[in-house]
Order: structure tokens, then sequence, then C-alpha cells
């Protein structure tokens, strides 16, 4: 079980690692779904980003009405 977690972890300081290096915590005020969403699947992909993954989530969050 440790050696599962140990993995885990390592895979995701990795990708948190690929998140930053693509400038996704630049510390912009609006943050939209569609933002965390590719900053969430950047760092959850974890190390097949340097393999060419480029994951891009794209949602639109229903407006209120008038």
């Amino acid at each position: 079980m440790r050696i599962g977690s140990v993995i885990i972890v390592i895979w995701l300081v990795i990708g948190a690692f690929a998140a930053y290096q693509r400038g996704y915590f630049s510390g912009d005020d609006q943050v939209n779904c569609a933002e965390l969403g590719t900053v969430l699947g950047t760092i959850v992909v974890g190390p097949l980003n340097y393999a060419g993954l480029n994951p891009r989530i794209e949602c639109t969050i229903p407006q209120p009405s008038p």
C-alpha cells in the first residue's frame, strides 16, 4: 500500500510541475470552469504531459435569467 501511495504522490507532483511550466498558476483573479478543468486535468494526467498529451477542458456555465 505504501509504494502505491508514493507512486500516486509522485505522479501528482509531476503533473503539478507540468501545470506550473505551462503558466496555469499565473494568479489571475478570474477563474472559470474551463481553466480550472484544464489545470486539474493537467495535474491528474501527470507524466503523460511530457509524452505530448495536452488536456483541454471546455465547459459552459448557465447564465442567470434576467
